[in-house]
């Protein structure tokens, strides 16, 4: 019986000390800072055009992954083509410590996770795809549709 309770307490402490050490995002150097600005400027090349279901090229049209995957792959930067996917890269960022190119995410469903994409701008702004018949456009984080269905942010950076 010593032997379970010891079991027991070992993996409880193994899961605590897990959930104690989330990696955080460090604070950017000024050439990285510079890389992320320039992607935020192919992002913004990209306003305007149309979007379309599992598109990924300013030709045909994007989806929000795909507007993402190739906003970073512009850069020399291969991402996931999934958002989900796109989710579990990077480091986590909190809401405060956003920086232009950083990955903003959102649970567009009530029922199950979706998570919809974009890329911060600064300012308090992201650019995406929203969906089908709109246009690859900029708009405020603080909008109530954006707070309420805010999930996180993750940071990948370019700069080597």
């Amino acid at each position: 019986m010593n032997r379970v309770l010891a079991l027991c307490l070992a993996l409880a402490l193994l899961v605590f000390a897990a959930g104690c050490a989330t990696t955080v995002a460090p604070p950017p150097s000024e050439h990285e800072r510079h890389s992320q600005e320039t992607l935020v400027a192919t992002a913004r090349s990209q306003i305007g055009a149309r979007y379309r279901f599992g598109g990924c090229d300013p030709r045909s049209g994007f989806d929000c992954s795909g507007l993402v995957q190739w906003c970073y792959q512009q850069h020399g930067k291969k991402l996931p083509r999934r958002t989900e996917d796109l989710f579990h890269v990077g480091l986590p960022v909190s809401k405060t410590a956003l920086i232009p190119g950083d990955l903003v995410f959102f649970n567009i469903s009530r029922w199950r996770k979706v998570l919809h994409v974009g890329i911060y701008s600064g300012q308090g702004k992201f650019i995406h795809s929203p969906s089908t018949g709109e246009r690859v456009r900029e708009e405020h984080l603080a909008e109530p549709y954006w707070i309420r269905t805010y999930y996180g942010a993750k940071r990948i950076l370019l700069a080597n």
